[in-house]
């Protein structure tokens, strides 16, 4: 037991001795001036998938080798081991920056796939802002226009309808959002936006459905000169949804509102007439 105990001590000192001199080797490298034996060692670590290592060392060759042999190559890798470290952002900037430095090299169209990729992977859950989303789509759809007959076409689409329908279910979430807390003058402009946005939305019946019961809302508790006007725009925008989705499962509900809104408008004409 006792020599196990020392065996197992020993082996943690060992371990640490190692780590010791490994880490002291790479901070010799990065202080040395030899920087062509650096550009190697990073492709070795680059190559055994050692990129923290080899992003360091990228990392401090950037500014010497700018505009000089290898240049392409470590922006290219410090790139690719910014992405393989999790370091979005930074990858996708330093992408960029490739596509504009080398616009003609034969890894350009990589980089500007990449480029866009990262932004993806930056892409928030759809509840939370949304502004990396849109520029990830803007940035595909770019590369999509200058890239037509890429390889990579079919993963842009699939990564373009996964953000779109996030953006939609977004969109939709907000809108009903307004209805939710009484707000329904501006429900009815959501929904409507909603829906010029999105017309093949699956969420279509349900945002028209949300129009005429917020329309109604509206209407009902606006001044009597506006009343009128409104409680028209509901029984419109009911003939639309009964003629869109003749079986909708709000059917009865919307009926309901149709009528109610019928019954005012004869009880305002009335009055009118005394």
């Amino acid at each position: 037991m006792q020599t196990m105990r020392r065996f197992s001590i020993f082996a943690i000192i060992i371990l640490s001795i190692s780590i010791l001199f490994g880490c002291t080797g790479q901070d010799k490298l990065l202080k040395s001036t030899d920087n062509e034996a650096k550009f190697d060692a990073a492709m070795k670590f680059y190559n055994e998938k050692r990129y923290n290592r080899a992003r360091e060392l990228f990392e401090n060759l950037m500014l010497y080798y700018h505009g000089r042999e290898h240049a392409e190559d470590i922006a290219w890798y410090y790139g690719q081991s910014l992405y393989h470290t999790g370091h979005y952002y930074t990858a996708g900037y330093q992408f960029l920056n490739f596509t504009k430095r080398y616009p003609y090299s034969t890894r350009a169209e990589d980089a500007a796939y990449m480029s866009a990729y990262c932004k993806y992977m930056e892409s928030p859950e759809y509840t939370l802002d949304q502004s990396i989303t849109k520029d990830a789509i803007a940035e595909f759809e770019l590369f999509a226009e200058r890239y037509p007959q890429s390889l990579h076409i079919p993963e842009v689409n699939n990564y373009l309808d996964e953000m779109r329908g996030n953006l939609m279910r977004k969109e939709f979430e907000i809108a009903i959002g307004y209805y939710n807390v009484e707000s329904y003058q501006a429900a009815v402009v959501a929904l409507n936006n909603f829906i010029n946005n999105y017309p093949e939305s699956p969420n279509r019946e349900d945002a028209m459905y949300y129009i005429i019961k917020s329309g109604y809302e509206f209407a009902i508790n606006s001044r009597e000169d506006k009343m009128t006007e409104r409680l028209q725009q509901v029984i419109n925008n009911f003939d639309k949804f009964a003629t869109t989705f003749k079986n909708s499962k709000y059917m009865n509900d919307c009926q309901n509102i149709y009528t109610k809104c019928k019954a005012k408008l004869n009880e305002l004409e009335n009055a009118d007439v005394k």
